[in-house]
């Protein structure tokens, strides 16, 4: 997440143990978009791969999960990792994650909070929905 690496001596299976390579520019600072803030509210396939572009090349990008179960792909596996898909994480990095129930008030209060320090909204929803 944003350049740290997680779970770097992870043991797969046997002797096998998982090694993270970094982003194009591993969420540095000084990527191309640092100092933009996107607020990624996508899922499966073309919009978290479209964040992860732009994560890469030092956005500070804030995906919105849903709460308890978080990003449907999180559970498409095997291959996993400690029970995360590892599309999931692989789609997934450099970004940040909160869980907001955007059908509760206050979880679209805390989007709009979010939205005015924002640069950017990429959402992949339903029409009429954002």
């Amino acid at each position: 997440m944003n350049g740290e690496q997680r779970d770097g001596d992870a043991v797969l299976r046997d002797d096998d143990t998982l090694e993270a390579l970094p982003a194009i520019s591993g969420g540095a600072p000084e990527g191309a978009l640092a100092g933009i803030r996107v607020v990624d509210l996508t899922r499966a396939l073309a919009g978290p791969y479209c964040t992860l572009m732009l994560a890469d090349h030092g956005a500070d990008v804030i995906k919105v999960e849903l709460p308890g179960t978080g990003d449907e792909t999180r559970t498409w596996a095997p291959p996993h990792i400690n029970g995360v898909s590892a599309y999931y994480l692989s789609i997934n990095r450099n970004k940040r994650s909160v869980t907001l129930d955007l059908k509760h008030p206050d979880g679209v209060q805390t989007v709009l909070r979010l939205l005015e320090q924002a640069d950017d909204l990429i959402a992949g929803l339903h029409p009429g929905v954002t």
